[in-house]
This record gives C-alpha cells, sequence and structure tokens, in this order.
C-alpha cells in the first residue's frame, strides 16, 4: 500500500532539519551556545505580558494580527497593511515557497544559506540551487550567473547564518537590479537588529515591488521558543500570503508578547552592548588561539579549524566541559564550529576549552 501512497515529489529530499543541541546526557549544568540565543533571555517586559496572556487562554487570537502590526510599523517606520506574521521567520520563508514556487521552478540561494531556503523549496516541489560563496560571504556575481528563466525566488541572509559575514548595500542592490521579471529577492534580517544603523532591506522593500523582507523576534529579543516572526513587503505580495496563511496561525501569546517585547528599549540596548563587546573579545581570542575566524556581525563567530578532524575533536571536548555549540558540517562548514555569543563567563569557558585542544595538539 505504501507503494501507492506518495508524498508529492521533493519531500523524501528533505533531510531532517536538525537544531543546536540542546542538553548532554548526564549533566544539568550544561552551556547552550548552540542556537543563536539571546543569553540574557526575554526582557522583563516579555515576561510580564506571558504571565498576563495566561489569563485569555480559552479566547481565540485576531486572525489579523492588527495590534502587533501597528507595534511594528511603529517601531521600524513601516507601513503596517504590509507586514505580515508568522510562526518564525521560517513561516514566511514557507509562505513564500508555497506560493511563488512549484514543480518545474528553481529557488536559489547562496552555498552557505540558511537550511530552510532548501527545506521550503522541496516542500513546494521546487528546484533549491545553491550559489558558490567567495570567502564564506554571499557572491553576487554567482547568484546573478545562476539565475534563469525558472528562478523565482532569490534568499540572501544579510548579516548570513552561519557565517556571520555580510554584503553591503551596493551590492543587493546590484542583486535587486538583476532579478529577472518573474522572481522575488527575499532578504532574510533574523540577524539585522546586531547591525548598527541597519534595516535589514527595508527601504529597498518600499522602493521596488519584488523585494521581501523577514525578521523574528528569536534572536536580539530572545523569544526564540516562543515562535515570531515577521514579514514587509509589496502589497501585491502580502495579499497573496496572507491567502495562504492560517487564520490563526499566532496565538495570544505570542502576538502581546511580541508587542511587549518591542516597547523594552532597555533590555534590547543592553543585549546589543554586551554582544558587541563578547563578540569582540571572543573572535580575538580565537584568532589568539590560531584558529581562522571571519568577522561576524551577527550573535555568533564561526570558528574555523585546520580540518574537519581537528573540529570534530574540539567538539567532543566541549561537549565533555558541559559547552555545547553547533557543528556546521550541514552547511558544507565540516571544518568549522558556530560558537553563540553568550555572556562573558560561557565565552571565556569556551575559549579556555578551546585552548586545551589546541594546546595538546
Amino acid at each position: 500500500m505504501h507503494d501507492i501512497i506518495r508524498p508529492q515529489p521533493g519531500i523524501m529530499d528533505i533531510a531532517l532539519y536538525q537544531g543546536g543541541k540542546a542538553s548532554i546526557e548526564g549533566r544539568n549544568d550544561a552551556v547552550k551556545l548552540s542556537s543563536n540565543e539571546n543569553p540574557f533571555g526575554p526582557g522583563e517586559r516579555a515576561i510580564e505580558a506571558y504571565r498576563r496572556a495566561g489569563h485569555a487562554l480559552h479566547r481565540y487570537p485576531s486572525t489579523d494580527h492588527l495590534a502587533l502590526r501597528v507595534a511594528l510599523a511603529a517601531t521600524y517606520d513601516l507601513d503596517s497593511d504590509r507586514i505580515i506574521c508568522g510562526v518564525g521567520s521560517d513561516e514566511i520563508i514557507t509562505f513564500l515557497c508555497q506560493a511563488y514556487a512549484g514543480r518545474g521552478d528553481e529557488v536559489l540561494y547562496s552555498q552557505h544559506g540558511f537550511l530552510m531556503y532548501r527545506i521550503s523549496a522541496l516542500a513546494a516541489g521546487a528546484t533549491p540551487v545553491a550559489a558558490p560563496e567567495r570567502d564564506r560571504t554571499t557572491d553576487v556575481d554567482a547568484l546573478i550567473a545562476a539565475m534563469t528563466p525558472r528562478t523565482r525566488l532569490v534568499f540572501v541572509a544579510n548579516p548570513n547564518n552561519p557565517t556571520g559575514t555580510m554584503i553591503p548595500a551596493f551590492d543587493v542592490t546590484r542583486l535587486a537590479d538583476a532579478l529577472p521579471p518573474q522572481a522575488l529577492l527575499v532578504l532574510d534580517g533574523a540577524y539585522a537588529e546586531y547591525v548598527e544603523n541597519f534595516d535589514g532591506g527595508a527601504a529597498m522593500v518600499e522602493s521596488r515591488d519584488n523585494v521581501v523582507m523577514t525578521r523574528t523576534f528569536s534572536k536580539i529579543h530572545g523569544l526564540g521558543g516562543l515562535r515570531v516572526g515577521w514579514g514587509y513587503g509589496p502589497r501585491h505580495v502580502i495579499d497573496v500570503l496572507n491567502r495562504i496563511r492560517g487564520p490563526f496561525n499566532l496565538s495570544t501569546t505570542q502576538l502581546e508578547v511580541g508587542e511587549a517585547a518591542l516597547t523594552d528599549t532597555e533590555h534590547l540596548e543592553r543585549s546589543l552592548r554586551e554582544n558587541a563587546r563578547m563578540r569582540t573579545w571572543l573572535q580575538r581570542a580565537l584568532l589568539d588561539l590560531g584558529l581562522k575566524c571571519d568577522r561576524s556581525h551577527a550573535n555568533f563567530v564561526l570558528a574555523r579549524f585546520d580540518s574537519p578532524a581537528e573540529a570534530e575533536a574540539c567538539n567532543a571536548h566541549l561537549l565533555s566541559e558541559g559547552l555545547i555549540v553547533r557543528q556546521v558540517g550541514a552547511y558544507g562548514l565540516p571544518e568549522c564550529l558556530r560558537i553563540t555569543v553568550g555572556d562573558e563567563p560561557a565565552c571565556r569557558r569556551v575559549v579556555h576549552a578551546i585552548a586545551q585542544v589546541r594546546g595538546r595538539r
């Protein structure tokens, strides 16, 4: 019977997404630095909103997400009617592939891009296409060269995960100018807040009818466990995405906590300040140990070892010390470990443990 009941083409080609390891068997004191989470968690305003939301769990949530959209528009100076909210920015990515890509179409992204681009393309029946990167940085010329009449979506994370590298506005403009007429450019701004004076691509969305921006509350706002994301795009795109969005895709809790998080500027500023300080310290410490490390524009650092074997040995030692980082072989970077910028004690412990491995070598 199972030979007759088959899923849509492409689905069985999906490798299951593996999130950052969260625990170590036999230890209850593990430090998790594998999922780019804010080490300070959510702010007090978000926590208080979470407590209050518990009193209305019997009520259905808003279907139009109006209060959160208005709050986002006020925070980022956007048009609330052109905002869509989702279960993390992952769901917005899924909506885009579902709505605009199918069998015979191509979804284009950079070589070490976020795994959900490939997964969502395959789930929609489209063909994922990865363009080579240059020194672990999005190569706009390679993306342009890979565009075809079948290209429907082009995903660019800026800053990129898991590399932490970033391309300038000039290159993003070149990419948008080169889009074929049937394609959308999607600017994934999950880490945009970590870049000073950066709008994540909002101005480009305002000036064009073929560019979409995605954002998330999972990183700087410390709400990864709540799953709240959003997108900003041309009216014609947002209208399409809302037609396939489930009417109750976000709970009242998600909506109200997200809105409260936007108002907690003190928590936001502290998180940014500490991330910048410890990111600089961590990068310098890794370089001092003889590792290679590109300049990161996000809340993690990608450490490059001399070989995949050394990266594997270092990861094993870190785990033995109760430290969880992210192996990124699935991203085509088996010689690397991605390390979330934690608080100062966590960063110092990681560097000390890596130094032990390098010293033994």
